[in-house]
């Protein structure tokens, strides 16, 4: 139990970061393009993450933590907007829906590596000063997949045509859906059917220059202007949209990282029957456990609550573009909100394990649909600018849900998971203000 409650001290420092990159490379993207801000933010994580695992001290890891989730919060936002803004009207709630299943694989293969790697003993090695152990072989091993992606979108992948577009860069946009016809009709013979595009007049250019002056004007100047993207989103017919994101981005943040962190610990309590909220006496000592031997069990659960989320990506690929995204994203918060009121009245290890598997098949559901409406309520050069502060605001929430729950888990957990169960249920009502945008082109 030691290691996990090691992550959960490490666990705020790559939110934080996540949080304050979010909006940093969010408007970066609205501003410099999708697909060089992705690559940056992506070789970011990678590289931080991978030199964590050299770290000769903790609070070293933590820091280069920080700076991991730095990148990670430029990706995720970027990357929804980046992949929603080549996909067709009518297949797109269905396309993004299956993008966000690679969440759950990543989760399954994180927890897969994890029981797979830290357990083994045999991996570690002594090298001079560097106490090279399993778990550090982990950590260098999560840093593949972001390395690797960074030179696949470096080498292969072409800038997002709208934001071309909106960008005035017309020769580049059109090259690119000349690549896109290519690609979609290798077997045909027919040609290219537009001869060029009609952009938007870019009057705008000379509203955003940097004024001339000092330092500090010009400071100020750059400081306002990246600014101008958040105050954008709280005005006008955008206003109340954005307002009821903010409230179910922290409803859902709170409660989900909040109870991922701390399942562990909850199926701990049910080992010897009973709720988890009633057997806090046995496991007070469990600070003072050695991390190794490690007990396999906390992987295998973990493992199984990230491959039940398997039915609810299914069914939101199968289902998004019929029923729409502002009522998926409703009802799964609403059934989530009685799944986890069921997890504090559970009395075996069985029915625990049980019922997260529904919380997280259900919640998985709301994540994508909230990935599907972030992306089709914002235009193209505001998306990924307000993804990035719906996930900060996100980042901030799951900090707040891994704080109380620490807090109160050995005092009255029946507190954190009643107040989850409450923060769902509004923001399943709150999702209900939302305009419906099934099918409905990008703007």
């Amino acid at each position: 139990m030691r290691l996990i409650k090691i992550e959960r001290v490490n666990r705020p420092f790559p939110l934080t970061g996540m949080m304050v990159g979010g909006y940093v490379w969010g408007y970066l993207a609205d501003r410099r393009g999708r697909r060089s801000i992705l690559v940056i933010s992506l070789a970011v994580n990678g590289i931080f993450g991978a030199v964590a695992s050299l770290a000769p001290s903790f609070w070293l890891f933590l820091l280069l933590r920080f700076f991991s989730g730095v990148g990670v919060g430029g990706s995720i936002p970027v990357i929804f907007s980046y992949f929603s803004e080549f996909q067709p009207r009518l297949r797109r709630g269905a396309m993004i829906s299956a993008l966000a299943t690679f969440w759950m694989a990543g989760n399954i293969l994180a927890a897969g590596v994890a029981w797979l790697v830290i357990p083994r003993t045999s991996l570690s090695a002594h090298w001079g000063w560097l106490d090279f152990q399993s778990w550090r072989l982990f950590v260098v091993l999560c840093s593949v997949p972001s390395l690797s992606s960074a030179l696949i979108f470096r080498l292969f992948m072409p800038e997002s045509p709208k934001f071309l577009m909106e960008a005035g860069r017309e020769t580049e946009a059109l090259s690119v859906f000349q690549k896109m016809f290519k690609l979609n009709n290798r077997c045909a013979t027919k040609p290219f059917p537009v001869p060029g595009l009609v952009i938007r007049s870019k009057d705008d250019e000379v509203k955003n220059r940097p004024t001339s002056g000092s330092r500090c004007q010009q400071f100020s100047h750059q400081l306002k202007q990246a600014l101008d993207p958040m105050k954008q989103l709280f005005v006008g017919p955008l206003a109340s949209r954005s307002v009821v994101l903010l409230i179910i981005f922290f409803c859902i943040s709170f409660g989900y990282y909040g109870l991922w962190m701390w399942f562990p610990e909850l199926f701990k309590r049910t080992e010897d029957g009973g709720s988890p909220c009633a057997n806090v006496s046995r496991v007070q000592n469990s600070e003072n456990e050695s991390c190794y031997p490690v007990k396999t069990a906390v992987y295998m659960e973990g493992f199984v609550t990230a491959a039940s989320n398997l039915p609810g990506n299914i069914f939101t690929i199968l289902l998004m573009d019929r029923i729409g995204g502002k009522i998926l994203l409703s009802v799964s918060l609403l059934v989530s909100s009685v799944s986890v009121f069921l997890i504090y009245v559970v009395k075996t290890k069985a029915q625990s394990l049980i019922m997260s598997c529904v919380f997280s098949g259900v919640s998985v559901v709301s994540w994508n649909a909230l990935d599907v409406v972030g992306t089709e309520l914002y235009p193209t050069q505001l998306r990924s600018s307000a993804l990035g502060v719906f996930t900060g605001v996100g980042r901030v929430a799951a900090i707040m849900g891994n704080v109380v729950f620490g807090q109160l888990v050995d005092s009255n957990c029946a507190i954190p998971l009643l107040m989850v169960s409450a923060l769902l249920l509004a923001g399943g009502l709150a999702a209900l203000r939302l305009p419906q945008t099934k099918q409905t082109e990008l703007t």
